[in-house]
């Protein structure tokens, strides 16, 4: 089916300062959601009951803001970025609106889903928009800014959360998103300037719905295996299936499609195909391991998931340092190739020295290792994108930028599935031999219950989770060090400053 509609015109826009502010803003407003409901679903259950859905808050905005992804990228580079942003703007605040309106948990659900569908578009079209209005040279920097509001977005979003409940209502955790998405939009659309021209365009429709069930699929599994569902469940291995089987159709589909959604092409681009595997690797050892952090904070601490989530400021303070200081580094060399070759190397540092961790090891020892790992994770994203939207052709330059946030994704949740998996299994080995800690423990433990402990079996408890915690890092450490090993092939196109094209942006329909 041939569609019409506006193509490539001149995205020139009148202020730069001022998209680059809006996008952040609505990047961080996306980001906020994924976590700023963990520290309110108590009172949302207990509110409008369904505590047997509690999971699905969370899980429906992560299911669909993963999988519209590419599709939001491959539009992007078909119609324009301007009135994609317009329409995934429109459906995260209709979203939050509803979500704030809900009087059940169904309807809380789909709000959520709903919001999803606009959030996953602007993670995409942000670090899009960067490579229409920035010069290859000076991204670095802006991907930097980026990635230090990724980074505050989860910290400050649990802290959030439980700020809105306490002074205001749940409620108000989506209605925040109003008027600043609002605000943020309205400086988009008049800094953001776009001439129409007409193009026909082939939607590869097959591609995007296989890729979108197989997306999906792997989100479910990830997010529901050992958890809802054993992992040899039928339910489980369904969808594991449906995710190689789709998987397959799509690869199969996308080699005759006229206008892919992932063009296949790319893979045959180094840069490309080894930037994906940095950030699959990297998004394993990372979301993965970094999952765990509070939790030992909690349990080894004593601290409340509040305190817990402060005690993480390290972590972001090394994330925004080394990307400030990665920016800098690309704008004034034009280089990136030694940065993930750092960066995979403090990472790696990092996560081992947390595997070293006991219960009693001091909070300045503890914070050194976390800015450690911040500074690993800082160094890495936001040269692989820069690198990335310097060496592929233009006019794929959404669909190139949507994979590689599709692989990190992808990579983080089969890292929280993997070491969730890996957790669990250590602590009941763990707890086997302590007298009055049952398996059942394993799968509910908290600072709360080990507060109800005899201080004797509190303590074995608490030396058994730190135990069971060092495998995870250490098999982080190791994947950090395997994207080491694959950065070294990492190929280096040097960032010049070239003159934006006419055609750089199609107007809005």
């Amino acid at each position: 089916m041939t569609d019409s509609s506006n193509a490539h015109a001149d995205s020139a826009p009148s202020n730069v300062g001022v998209v680059i502010a809006s996008i952040a803003v609505l990047l961080l407003l996306a980001s906020l959601d994924q976590t700023i409901v963990s520290t309110a679903l108590p009172t949302i259950v207990a509110d409008l009951g369904g505590v047997d859905h509690l999971s699905w808050v969370v899980t429906s905005y992560l299911l669909t803001s993963t999988i519209v992804a590419p599709i939001y990228g491959k539009l992007g580079d078909l119609y324009g970025r301007r009135i994609v942003v317009i329409v995934a703007i429109f459906l995260f605040l209709l979203g939050s609106a509803l979500a704030g309106l809900a009087t059940n948990m169904a309807f809380l659900i789909g709000a959520r889903a709903l919001q999803g569908l606009g959030g996953g578009g602007l993670f995409v079209l942000a670090l899009s928009i960067i490579g229409d209005v920035i010069q290859p040279k000076d991204r670095g920097k802006v991907q930097g800014v980026f990635a230090g509001v990724f980074s505050l977005s989860s910290i400050a979003g649990p802290l959030l959360g439980g700020w809105f409940v306490d002074n205001l209502s749940w409620h108000w955790i989506f209605y925040v998103n109003l008027p600043l998405g609002i605000a943020a939009m309205v400086g988009f659309l008049v800094a953001f300037k776009a001439h129409p021209a007409h193009h026909d365009h082939r939607i590869d429709y097959a591609g995007a719905v296989t890729l979108m069930v197989s997306l999906a699929s792997v989100v479910l599994f990830t997010s529901l295996g050992g958890n809802t569902f054993a992992w040899d469940s039928p339910v489980i291995l369904t969808m594991i299936a449906s995710a190689v089987l789709f998987g397959g159709a799509f690869i199969f589909i996308e080699r005759g499609a006229s206008e892919p959604v992932l063009p296949l092409s790319l893979f045959k681009m180094n840069v490309f195909s080894v930037t994906s595997m940095i950030g699959f690797i990297a998004g394993v050892a990372m979301f993965g391991a970094v999952t765990f952090l509070p939790l030992y904070l909690q349990i080894s601490k004593g601290v409340s998931p509040t305190v817990s989530g402060l005690m993480l400021l390290p972590l972001m303070a090394g994330i925004m340092l080394s990307s400030t200081i990665s920016g800098q580094f690309m704008t004034r060399t034009g280089k990136y190739k030694i940065l993930p070759n750092v960066g995979t190397l403090i990472l790696a540092t990092g996560l081992f020295s947390l595997s070293t961790l006991q219960p009693d090891t001091n909070d300045w020892v503890i914070w050194g290792f976390m800015v450690l790992v911040g500074l690993g994770m800082g160094t890495i994203f936001p040269v692989v994108t820069t690198a990335v939207q310097n060496a592929v052709p233009r006019q794929i330059m959404g669909a190139a930028t949507a994979a590689g946030i599709m692989f990190r994704q992808i990579g983080g949740s089969l890292g929280v599935a993997l070491f969730g998996a890996m957790f669990s299994a250590n602590l009941r080995e763990q707890f086997a031999g302590i007298p009055g800690a049952s398996g059942d423990m394993a799968a509910h433990i908290n600072g709360a219950m080990l507060a109800s402990l005899p201080p004797q079996v509190h303590e074995l408890v608490t030396n058994g989770v730190v135990t069971a915690l060092h495998p995870i890092f250490q098999l982080a450490g190791a994947c950090a060090l395997a994207g080491f090993v694959v950065s070294l092939f990492l190929e280096e196109i040097e960032l010049k400053n070239r003159k934006l094209p006419k055609e750089a942006e199609p107007a809005a329909a």
